[in-house]
C-alpha cells in the first residue's frame, strides 16, 4: 500500500505535542491490531522494503498522532523491546474505549479497569508487541 485514503478534512498532518513512534515487529500488522483495539486509522504509509519492513506508518487514535516503524538494525535501529513507559488514552466514554481495547484478541490487562483515588477510572492493558496503554475517563 503506498498511499492512504484519508477521511474528508483530514491531511495526515501529524497531531498532539509529543508524538509516540514505536519500533514494532511487524509495524502493519500493529497499525491492523491498534485499528480493533484503539479504533485507530492509518494516514500514512512508505512501502515496503526488499525484506518486508516498513519504515512508516502513520495512525490516528483518539485524534492524536502514533507512529510506527520495523526494526532496522543495520541503521542501529534494532528491536529492543518496550520498557518503562505506558501510552495513555483520556476518553469520553472510558467504557466504550476499555471494553473495545480489552476484548481485542492479544490484549493483555495488567491494571483493571476501576475508579481511582483521583477520581478517574483507570486501566492497562498490554498488546501483543509489548507497548502497555493506560485509558483513562470518567
Amino acid at each position: 500500500m503506498s498511499s492512504v485514503e484519508l477521511n474528508a478534512g483530514e491531511s495526515g498532518d501529524p497531531r498532539g505535542g509529543v508524538i509516540p513512534y514505536l519500533m514494532v515487529d511487524g509495524a502493519v500488522t500493529a497499525a491492523a491490531f491498534y485499528g480493533k483495539a484503539f479504533g485507530a486509522r492509518e494516514v500514512g504509509r512508505v512501502p515496503e522494503d526488499e525484506k518486508g519492513r516498513t519504515m512508516h506508518v502513520h495512525l490516528y487514535i483518539n485524534e492524536g498522532s502514533v507512529m510506527l516503524c520495523d526494526p532496522y538494525p543495520e541503521y542501529g535501529r534494532p528491536l529492543e523491546g518496550h520498557k518503562g513507559f505506558t501510552l495513555t488514552l483520556t476518553v469520553d466514554d472510558v467504557d466504550f474505549w476499555w471494553k473495545r481495547a480489552s476484548e481485542t484478541e492479544g490484549m493483555e490487562t495488567t491494571v483493571p479497569l476501576e475508579k481511582m483515588s483521583w477520581g478517574d477510572r483507570y486501566g492497562e492493558l498490554k498488546d501483543p508487541f509489548g507497548v502497555c496503554w493506560a485509558i483513562v475517563g470518567k
